[in-house]
This record gives structure tokens, sequence and C-alpha cells, in this order.
């Protein structure tokens, strides 16, 4: 049976008059009376008889009465946005794909604060196999997070923060003796992270405008390994500022600006909008924002500063 025809069957055994019901649907008596008849074919009764001036249900109308109500509430909880969304029953798992250096950040975080809330859910964190959309776009991914770039055109993002590049060296490198300018800051030998290999980036392009260039001496595929890298070298590696520091600390590095005008990165989030409206998707990247902005868990920003826009 068409909805309408329920809204009004309800809206005429609540109020037993074609006129209050007309009022409550935002139509005319005609209309609710022609209703009415279609009602009264379909059931096979009359539902509202005539009683002096007013109107009065049958016993067939009485019986539907609290059934039609019932069938309502049901469908209207059908239909609204995150109708019986609860995370505490969720059995999911979703995919992230990041950088080793964002996931050592997030990810022990992260999962605490979801299995405090939906103990059934779990996270597979991907390597940037994917980048750039089509893993989103194929459902391979949940949501990919890092830097975005090169995403298909109807990709949803966020942005989350903004985050500056520091460089990272063993607590005795040579580079702490004094001043690090940008010539002694090139003069270094430099661990380059690429899973393609690639050597060149914008810091050689801040480094070619002052007629310095730097040399690549190693190119790693992972931030974890060139930091173990610089740890037991004189090369010097990248992180992002605040990111680890306890973990920076044990290895024996130490971070310092690098003495270059170079513009901090933009971390954000990216999901397909398959996903866009879907509430458990919803919850669980507000959960990946929260672990990202505030990873400690105390009410305040994490590293940089905060994006909210979405697209």
């Amino acid at each position: 049976m068409d909805l309408n025809l329920l809204r009004a069957l309800d809206a005429l055994l609540q109020e037993n008059s074609v006129t209050r019901a007309a009022e409550r649907l935002g139509t005319s008596p005609a209309a609710v009376s022609r209703t009415l008849a279609r009602l009264r074919r379909a059931v096979g009764d009359p539902l509202l008889v005539r009683a002096g001036q007013g109107m009065v249900p049958t016993p067939r109308a009485l019986e539907l009465r609290e059934e039609v109500r019932a069938l309502l509430r049901g469908c209207d909880e059908v239909l609204r946005p995150g109708a019986g969304f609860d995370p505490v029953h969720l059995q999911r798992t979703y995919t992230v794909q990041a950088t080793d250096l964002l996931l050592a950040q997030l990810a022990g975080t992260l999962t605490d604060r979801i299995h405090t809330e939906a103990p059934h859910v779990d996270v597979v964190f991907l390597p940037e196999a994917l980048e750039g959309g089509p893993g989103l776009r194929q459902g391979a991914i949940d949501v990919e997070l890092g830097v975005l770039g090169h995403l298909d055109p109807e990709i949803r993002t966020r942005p989350l923060v903004r985050v500056p590049v520091v460089g990272v060296a063993r607590e005795g490198h040579p580079l702490f003796d004094g001043r690090i300018t940008a010539r002694r800051f090139a003069a270094a030998d430099h661990i380059g992270v690429s899973r393609l290999g690639r050597r060149l980036g914008p810091i050689d392009g801040a480094l070619a405008e002052r007629g310095l260039r730097r040399r690549i001496a190693v190119v790693v595929p992972s931030h974890t390994s060139a930091m173990l890298l610089a740890r037991d070298t004189d090369l010097v590696a990248l992180s992002l500022a605040g990111w680890l520091p306890d973990t920076v600390a044990a290895l024996g590095l130490r971070t310092f600006p690098i003495p270059l005008d170079l513009a901090p990165l933009d971390l954000g989030m990216a999901w397909h909008p398959r996903n866009a409206t879907d509430p458990a998707h919803r919850w669980f990247r507000d959960r990946l924002a929260a672990a990202v902005l505030d990873p400690a868990g105390n009410g305040g920003a994490g590293a940089g500063s905060r994006g909210s826009a979405t697209r």
C-alpha cells in the first residue's frame, strides 16, 4: 500500500473527521474524502460512518488504529537518517590507507577509543599502494589519510591539520654544534623517503632558490626506516613537528627547524560518497579525525592547526 495512504488512514482514525484529518495532512477535505473512498475499497470496510454531525469508527477501524500507528512509527524509524545505529553492536572492519608516520602516531589512540565504544570493530591499516583515489572508488579502502592529492573528482574530503616539516638527526650529530643554516643543512647527507624512489621534493626546490643543493645519500620507502637509519648514522631525516616526541627521544634523535621557507603539510582524510551518509562510516571518520586532532585524548588539538571544511 502507498505510504501516503497509510498516513491518511492514520490521520482519519485519529481524528474521526475528514476536515480535521485534512488539516493534519495539510491538504483539502475534498482530497481526504477521495482518499477515504480509496481506503474503503482497499480495506473492504467503511472505516468511518456518519453519526449525527460527526463520524465514528467501525469495529474494523478500531482494530486498525494502533496497528497503523505502529506501522508508521516503524517506517519513520527505518527512513530516519542513522536509524538503528549503535556502535556497541557494530561488527565491521574499516580499512585506512596512511603512511607509517601517521599510523605510528594515531593507531594506538584510535583503536583504544574505538574499542571503548564499539568492541567488535576492527581496523586494517594499508600503505599508500592505492594513493590518489582509485582505492576509494573501487571500495578497497574506507578512508585515505594523509596529504591528499590526485583524487577522483567525486571523492569527499575533510582537511584536518597543518603540520610543519622538521629535520631529524641523532643527538650527537655535527649539525648541532652550531646554528643550523641553510648552507649547513644542505651540506649534510640526507635520507629520502619515497615508495617510488623519488629523490627530489619541495626542500630541493627551496634550496635551489638559494643556489644550494643537498645530497640524497639514501632513499627508503618508509619514515620508520628513515628514523632508524638516522639513529645509527650522520644522515638527516625528516619528520612532522610535534609528532611522536617520546619515540624520537627514545631513539636518541633530535628534531630541528628546517632553515628554509617551507609550507606546512596539509593532512586530511578522504572517502567515497557511497559512504558519506552511512552513520557507521561517519562515526568511524569522526573517531579517526579525533585521533589526528587530539592524539593524547585531552581535548586539545594535535600538532599544527585544524581544518574543518568538507567537499
